[in-house]
């Protein structure tokens, strides 16, 4: 079965008044996001080892594989997407109870967090993601991945949240203010419900 570009959870113009405008949402999600799957589709077309194979499967497959780049790229970058989308909402911002009290635990608090979060999403060389992991040892931790990597193929554990810090991303509503776009993330558009859920679920 194809892989498919999943359905946004929200217009694609609520995000707006938090800093993230419908054009955004239009290209990275109806352009980006559905090159990455149309190209990943292509290569399973091609490629008998891929069919009938998850995409946590593929990618576990084929990375640090030279000769598997591109599918580990698209496939990886689909991955990244179908968290990214649920890591919005123009709701964003507040932290629920449970997940306030472990970054407490793990991360020194809400603000020492944040200002992690930061310094991993605004020092990331180029493209690539920052993350809120649940790491193997069942602790919290802020991680980073180049390009299309992720948590799952770096083995960081789960991811809770992860925003991406392609151009792409923030071009239109940020220009080249990378921190300023990480910022309004968090304080505004980061969806901690949706982080918390995965949290009590893992």
């Amino acid at each position: 079965m194809a892989f498919t570009l999943p359905p946004l959870p929200y217009d694609t113009n609520a995000l707006a008044a938090e800093g993230m405008c419908q054009e955004t949402l239009e290209l990275h999600h109806g352009k980006h996001h559905q090159a990455y799957v149309t190209a990943l589709n292509g290569f399973v077309e091609t490629k008998p080892e891929l069919q009938g194979k998850t995409l946590e499967e593929i990618i576990l497959l084929v990375k640090g594989n030279p000769a598997q780049a591109p599918v580990f790229n698209n496939a990886g970058q689909h991955w990244n997407h179908i968290l990214f989308w649920k890591n919005l909402s123009p709701k964003g911002g507040k932290i629920p109870g449970k997940l306030a009290a472990k970054i407490d635990e793990d991360l020194g608090g809400l603000d020492a967090f944040k200002t992690t979060f930061k310094q991993a999403a605004t020092t990331q060389f180029g493209s690539g993601w920052a993350w809120l992991v649940l790491d193997p040892s069942g602790k919290l931790a802020v991680t980073k991945t180049p390009n299309g990597s992720n948590p799952l193929a770096e083995g960081q554990g789960k991811a809770l949240l992860g925003l991406d810090v392609w151009e792409h991303a923030y071009y239109l509503d940020f220009r080249n203010r990378r921190p300023d776009y990480v910022t309004n993330y968090l304080d505004k558009l980061a969806n901690y419900e949706f982080a918390e859920a995965e949290l009590l679920k893992a």
